[in-house]
């Protein structure tokens, strides 16, 4: 097994064209088919199929590379060895939606960071949810149970959700403001109760962050659904009506099946589930 054509798998993979991951790679197009087909002519699968131009990785390519991202780990953490640093050593990539990562994850952050020196974190927090399948996450929070996936699923905690309304009514046609998810959230508790009290299709502002909801319903203008963790001083706001949904919205933890055992990993995810318990404490 070459590692050379392992690289080169990984950067077709990234690239989605042998063209793009030659340039990357600087070496040229024609090297990069032969190292590929050697490869699968070594292993007897398929890692590659044509798609509209583009080469899309197979199920056993995914498979491959999961091994190449654990070789990868395992070479930084052997460079780490003569120096002295007590605790597991290792950078984990934690996918999350920013006001988990601020709100419950960052305060403790400083905490096991300086416990464990040789331990790096990376948050994540784009708009989108990573592609967790093409591991370009470790462990990822998400706020809905994937429906499959080649990696271990476990569950957080469910989260109590609030309806915030403007006490006093507004004298205006159209009511307050109502700020509901994006149609492709449609799926979660918050879009469901929205459209069963018809105000889903009332909504002027449509985002996926709870945070700008938050500022709309502390101005007292505006309808929205928040979860617990972001309530706070509103629920005590006179000026704001509170109605506790029926329904509750999980939080999953998802971790890459190689990381299972890795220590620096099971350092990460025991300090997660502490955080969680932390920010919810009457859970189980």
């Amino acid at each position: 097994m070459n590692w050379d054509d392992l690289r080169i798998i990984a950067a077709v993979r990234d690239e989605g064209t042998y063209a793009a991951a030659s340039v990357r790679l600087r070496i040229d197009e024609t090297t990069v088919a032969r190292r590929v087909a050697r490869l699968q002519a070594s292993l007897g699968v398929v890692l590659f199929n044509a798609v509209d131009g583009t080469r899309k990785p197979t199920a056993h390519c995914d498979a491959v590379l999961s091994h190449v991202n654990a070789i990868t780990r395992h070479i930084a953490d052997i460079g780490s060895v003569g120096k002295a640093v007590r605790g597991p050593t290792g950078k984990i990539r934690l996918a999350s939606t920013s006001s988990i990562a601020e709100q419950i994850l960052a305060p403790q952050a400083a905490h096991l960071l300086t416990a464990n020196p040789g331990l790096s974190l990376e948050f994540m927090t784009s708009p989108g949810n990573v592609n967790f399948s093409r591991w370009e996450a470790d462990l990822a929070i998400r706020l809905r149970k994937p429906d499959k996936g080649d990696f271990t699923i476990t569950k957080l905690v469910d989260m109590q959700l609030y309806l915030f309304e403007p006490a006093a009514r507004r004298n205006t046609i159209d009511g307050p403001i109502v700020c509901r998810f994006p149609e492709e959230l449609d799926h979660t508790p918050d879009a469901r109760y929205l459209a069963a009290k018809g105000l889903d299709v009332k909504a002027r502002c449509k985002t996926g962050d709870y945070r700008v909801m938050r500022e709309l319903i502390k101005s007292r203008t505006a309808t929205g659904i928040l979860p617990d963790y972001l309530c706070g001083d509103l629920l005590k706001d006179r000026k704001l009506r509170v109605t506790p949904l029926p329904a509750r919205r999980d939080v999953w933890l998802l971790v890459q099946n190689h990381l299972r055992r890795d220590p620096a990993a099971r350092v990460v995810i025991e300090w997660v589930r502490d955080c969680v318990t932390k920010a919810w404490p009457t859970e189980p």
